[in-house]
């Protein structure tokens, strides 16, 4: 699988093609009128742009790059406005992973694999700081990345006020709290916010979000790995909103 392309007339054409482009790296202070087109395009389309030194392009690769190189992504973002009308009007009661800076392509892979068992509704990537679907992840995700709309949002702070204005209730987790996730009930519309290993979720998401959860740790070890507190905290969830249907039913 190629994951990136270079030269400006092919990155050109693969953004006239509708392809979609992860981001796009652009030598600083490129001149040209071919560059001026392609910067016009790449801000039509709403493309990630990364001003870089040539000296990373050479990096990537040495063939002649004309300054410009873009990654391609292998599955098609979505919108997350789509995904969650779409699962209010089949009668679903949605639940959303949003991954706050979590950049290990490994660890986004394990999440996307547990998120598409479990059933989530869509999963949530900011446009910056956050892993890339890359051949790695679509492997250690056994594919799932395919089969699971992943929403690539340009703030997620008004990712998170859209959910809380449609009905959803929004968790971070985070160590930071006595809120056991036991101790909740999530039979309703509901958001995880899960954070990257060394930081967690950010003030400012913690902040925006209804609550602060966390799992409770009984052995020495401080923390678990994120994909692995993704997958407590889904199945809870899973768990809970399938008790609450049966429920319903009786």
């Amino acid at each position: 699988m190629s994951e990136f392309i270079f030269g400006i007339r092919p990155v050109l054409e693969a953004i006239n093609a509708g392809q979609e482009i992860d981001k796009v790296l652009v030598r600083q202070n490129m001149t040209g009128d071919l560059s001026v087109e392609l910067m016009a395009a790449l801000r039509r389309n709403k493309i990630n742009i990364q001003y870089v030194p040539a000296e990373k392009l050479d990096k990537i690769t040495r063939r002649n790059h004309q300054g410009v190189v873009a990654y391609i992504s292998p599955v098609s973002y979505q919108s997350l406005e789509n995904v969650v009308m779409s699962a209010f009007e089949e009668g679903r009661t949605p639940i959303v992973v949003i991954l706050d800076g979590i950049t290990d392509v490994r660890n986004f892979g394990a999440i996307a694999r547990t998120c598409e068992c479990a059933g989530v509704t869509a999963i949530v990537i900011p446009e910056t700081n956050s892993a890339r679907i890359t051949e790695d992840a679509i492997k250690t995700s056994a594919g799932a990345l395919y089969n699971i709309p992943v929403c690539r949002e340009k703030n997620l702070v008004d990712s998170v006020l859209f959910l809380q204005q449609s009905g959803f209730k929004v968790y971070a987790a985070t160590e930071k709290t006595e809120n056991v996730v036991y101790n909740e009930d999530f039979s309703h519309p509901t958001a995880l916010i899960m954070g990257a290993e060394d930081l967690g979720v950010s003030k400012t998401m913690q902040k925006r979000a209804d609550k602060l959860i966390k799992i409770p740790m009984f052995g020495k070890t401080e923390s678990l790995n994120v994909s692995v507190s993704t997958a407590v905290l889904v199945y809870e969830v899973v768990r809970q909103q399938s008790a609450s249907k049966k429920n319903d039913v009786k």
